[in-house]
């Protein structure tokens, strides 16, 4: 996948073509502290959020916004000083902990009308993200992957500083950080005070997809969202009806990574 043939740049006599960033070159610790000293931009509320920058040509902008890229990191900036007028349009399909950005590029083929965003906590890991989807807006001519973006944000602070009442479709979290000690569970990204913010977020009937290879997890992650009043668990056989299931059991990274290991 790092090997495919990326940007494309024209001039008056030959389209030329940029290769891909190497995620060899945006390695990071899988684990983070998400209750340690993290210092990043974070909006007030929802009405200092500009969707405009991460979605340009939803909001008329053309040509990518001179490929401009927004991660809210030291490289790209995202500052939420200014107070916007209420969007439109926002991101209806998040990926929480989204990595390398593996099951929002698959989300794509199955949404290309929805706004999607994943969200995750480590700097240079987002920022590969951000690269690689300016990389393949460019590389389609400014007509595919428009509907993607990726911000850093740490979810388990500030989730409800993004998203207005009842305006998700959809959440993943995807092969989450298990924190298999005890005294590190209140670290993991389901549990019932963030799937109550979660819920108030979410549309009626929309849904909290969650996937891992970690059997513990898994049991948590059912129980806490069985016990949640807001939450109810479909019966099996609609998740395997389910085309985002297939997504995520095979569309990502990690995903790959358990395959080939036999998980």
């Amino acid at each position: 996948m790092d090997a495919e043939v990326d940007k494309i740049e024209e001039d008056s006599s030959e389209v030329k073509r940029v290769n891909m960033p190497k995620k060899n070159k945006f390695r990071m610790h899988a684990h983070i502290n998400p209750f340690g000293n993290l210092t990043m931009p974070t909006p007030r509320n929802t009405r200092f959020v500009d969707w405009s920058i991460h979605y340009p040509s939803f909001f008329g902008v053309s040509k990518n916004n001179d490929n401009k890229i927004y991660t809210n990191t030291g490289k790209y900036q995202i500052a939420y000083d200014k107070e916007v007028e209420r969007p439109i349009i926002a991101p209806t399909i998040l990926d929480i902990g989204c990595g390398y950005g593996g099951l929002c590029f698959e989300l794509t083929k199955i949404f290309p009308e929805k706004l999607i965003l994943g969200m995750e906590i480590r700097d240079k890991v987002i920022n590969f993200v951000g690269e690689k989807i300016n990389t393949k807006r460019n590389n389609s001519q400014y007509q595919e992957f428009m509907n993607i973006a990726a911000v850093r944000s740490n979810c388990m602070k500030t989730f409800h500083h993004y998203f207005e009442k009842e305006s998700i479709d959809k959440i993943f979290f995807c092969f989450a950080d298990p924190h298999f000690k005890k005294q590190n569970h209140r670290r993991r990204i389901v549990n019932t005070a963030l799937l109550t913010e979660y819920a108030y977020c979410v549309k009626p009937g929309g849904m909290i997809y969650v996937v891992t290879d970690v059997k513990d997890l898994h049991d948590w992650e059912v129980q806490k969202l069985s016990e949640h009043p807001m939450f109810e668990r479909l019966p099996v056989d609609m998740e395997k009806l389910n085309e985002c299931e297939l997504a995520m059991r095979e569309g990502t990274d990690e995903a790959r990574k358990v395959i080939r290991n036999g998980g």
